[in-house]
């Protein structure tokens, strides 16, 4: 794992889109009772395990989206007992195997309120799913989720052209699938507005590369411009 600012660290997979490389990023926050909140979990292999042992305890694991975000779940449940798995309205449908501790709205859950804020997913309803954001306050961190992607200058060939076309090389912005998939954008908007009244610089992205400052203003201008 890597660390990107006090008590907040980032793993980072392969991850092809449209066959195309483009990673994915799992975040995990270092609450202030020592507990481990975890973002989009990766594959639990012993290494993973050790490094998130050796931060604390894991105790809250939420998805990003009803689409991705999920699909190791079982594995945290598995491997810590006493975790707390946390669902996307839908999810539950979907992944019946797992229990749920709660269902995750509009608001952030009272768990973790104290330290991070939460947007969606009436905000962000696709044709396909429903999606997160959060904020890590200490740390003026943005966390979303297929919202927006950021490919710069250090990805394959294609992916870089494939960025181009999708409208988010070496920007801040929705692809344009996403743009298109939105199923109501007034909601969408009244989500934006909340974000953009958080107190953040860095975001971290689900696919493609960490603004690590300016993050505010490529929001602004990438994101809530063109959904907006």
């Amino acid at each position: 794992m890597r660390e990107v600012d006090a008590d907040i660290w980032v793993h980072e997979e392969p991850l092809r889109f449209y066959g195309l490389e483009v990673g994915r990023r799992m975040i995990v926050i270092r609450l202030g009772d020592g507990g481990l909140w975890i973002n989009s979990p990766a594959p639990l292999d012993p290494g993973l395990r050790a490094e998130l042992e050796g931060l604390g305890r894991p105790r809250f694991v939420t998805p990003a989206s009803t689409l991705h975000g999920h699909l190791f779940m079982e594995q945290y449940a598995a491997a810590f007992p006493g975790v707390e798995l946390f669902s996307v309205p839908g999810l539950e449908r979907k992944r019946p195997d797992l229990s749920f501790a709660a269902t995750l709205g509009d608001d952030p859950d009272p768990r973790w309120s104290a330290e991070i804020d939460q947007v969606g997913p009436t905000g962000f309803k696709h044709v396909i799913e429903l999606e997160l954001e959060f904020l890590h306050r200490s740390s003026g961190t943005l966390i979303l989720g297929d919202l927006a992607f950021y490919i710069g200058d250090d990805w394959p060939l294609l992916t870089r052209a494939f960025a181009r076309v999708m409208g988010v090389r070496n920007r801040l912005a929705p692809t344009r699938d996403f743009r298109h998939s939105l199923k109501d954008r007034k909601a969408a908007r009244v989500a934006l507005d909340r974000i953009a009244g958080w107190d953040f610089d860095r975001v971290i992205v689900g696919h493609g590369d960490i603004l690590e400052s300016d993050g505010r203003e490529a929001f602004e201008t990438g994101v809530l411009e063109v959904l907006g």
